[in-house]
């Protein structure tokens, strides 16, 4: 994968997952609304026109990703990528860091769950889907570890804050999610095997593969941005590089 340095800014370089997936996040007023438009945020969302593009900041041996969007209609972990992004993009890390914030434009300009009618979070598993492009993406670039970032409703699966783990096959998955569950009193749900509940999610694929990964939720109407749920999808964000010492 070929990386192009962003000219707006020094440090920070971007690449493509994918150019089908393209969308006008600026429909989107729930989201449009509560972006700064500075240079770099106008230059994230006019690349975002053009299909998925992915991040990358520091030159570092551990490599992570921070990715949200995988359902379009849950908004406030893209905002707070964004705006996690801003601030980490001058500052020297401990590390390189991957950003994903929207994963689906297309499905975040529409403000719906699916993308061209599929569910990303279980599709992860099926070729050359846009969320298997993602795992592809992953693999090839050496990612080690993997936060995917997610809201959910009251009545919905799980419908409160809460970081989703397994314990096997990449144990690791849990002592991230019970790191960030402690550090910013969130609720942790430990399941025992990857795959076990949910077939084709990014975190249970990552995991299948031997990438430690957690899947952060935090309470939203879905297709808008409840009070404070930026605010705390940021939280788990900055935990979640906190456990890697970023």
């Amino acid at each position: 994968m070929d990386f192009e340095k962003v000219e707006c800014v020094d440090n920070l370089e971007m690449s493509y997952i994918s150019n089908l997936s393209g969308g006008y996040i600026s429909r989107n007023t729930h989201v449009f609304n509560q972006i700064e438009l500075n240079e770099l945020n106008k230059f994230i969302l006019e690349k975002s026109v053009f299909g998925t593009p992915i991040f990358k900041l520091g030159r570092g041996e551990n490599k992570l990703l921070i990715l949200s969007g995988i359902h379009g209609n849950e908004l406030p972990s893209q905002i707070a990528n964004i705006r996690l992004l801003n601030e980490l993009v001058d500052k020297t890390i401990n590390g390189t860091v991957f950003f994903i914030p929207f994963a689906a434009p297309k499905a975040t300009m529409e403000n719906k769950r699916l993308f061209n009618t599929l569910d990303l979070n279980r599709a992860s598993h099926v070729k050359n889907s846009l969320s298997n492009l993602i795992i592809q993406k992953i693999e090839e670039l050496g990612i080690s570890f993997v936060g995917d970032f997610h809201s959910t409703a009251f009545n919905s699966n799980p419908g409160f804050e809460s970081i989703f783990s397994t314990k096997s096959p990449t144990a690791e998955s849990f002592l991230i999610a019970n790191y960030i569950a402690r550090d910013i009193d969130s609720r942790i749900i430990a399941l025992d095997s990857a795959g076990e509940s949910y077939m084709g999610a990014v975190e249970d694929v990552c995991n299948l593969r031997g990438i430690p990964a957690i899947t952060g939720e935090v309470l939203s109407p879905f297709a808008s941005v409840g009070e404070g749920s930026v605010e705390r999808s940021y939280l788990q964000m900055k935990s979640f590089l906190s456990y890697f010492g970023i």
